[in-house]
């Protein structure tokens, strides 16, 4: 009987853990490389965009403190306008991206290879959200409490109570309907009389 020892393949006294640990850590620094060279590539091109869009930015009211204008660091830059809006670049680190968040989810404003396209469609969001805030300021806000100011609405009257008040007026009112009823047969019978009348006299005379 052979021993389960005998079927064992010995591991290769070359393979050493330090030689696989190397070449993690080679791999790692290649891919850390490759980062640092896309987020340069990015920031440089936004930094560009910026500069693009400079004047814009140098002529929004000085008391407008909505914008941000600034490119932020990280794993991956982005050109911030205001609070949900900003400008990225694409996977091809070509494509620039206006994005917007919103409640339901980001937006695409404007994606286009061409900057100054992408710096038309920033530049008429600034124009319109300026114009939106000093429309703001010179009608000036509704109050928070205006719905509280409203005056009462008069409460709908009851059915039943209402049914007691149509019961009530209708006596009333049949009364009234028959006394011009009968003031009406009353006038037809005396019209009557008097053309019978004349016509009785008529008969008489020819007697």
């Amino acid at each position: 009987m052979q021993d389960a020892g005998e079927n064992v393949t010995p591991i290769e006294p070359s393979r050493k853990l330090s030689d696989a640990i190397r070449e993690v850590k080679n791999a790692l620094a290649d891919r850390d490389d490759v980062v640092v060279d896309l987020r340069e590539a990015h920031r440089m091109r936004l930094d560009l965009l910026a500069a693009e869009l400079a004047p814009v930015f140098a002529d929004v009211p000085a008391d407008d403190d909505s914008f941000d204008f600034v490119v932020s660091a990280g794993l991956q830059p982005r050109l911030w306008i205001d609070a949900v809006t900003h400008v990225a670049m694409g996977r091809d680190r070509r494509t620039y991206r206006f994005l917007k968040d919103t409640r339901i989810g980001r937006v695409v404003l404007a994606e286009s290879t061409e900057m100054k396209t992408v710096a038309d469609h920033v530049t008429r969001y600034v124009a319109e959200r300026v114009v939106e805030r000093q429309r703001m300021m010179e009608g000036g806000p509704e109050p928070a409490l205006t719905g509280f100011a409203r005056p009462p609405v008069a409460e709908a009257e009851p059915p039943l109570r209402a049914a007691r008040q149509g019961g009530a007026g209708f006596w009333p009112a049949l009364f009234s309907t028959l006394g011009v009823i009968a003031a009406g047969a009353l006038v037809g019978l005396a019209v009557a009389a008097v053309l019978f009348w004349d016509r009785l006299t008529a008969l008489k005379i020819s007697f």
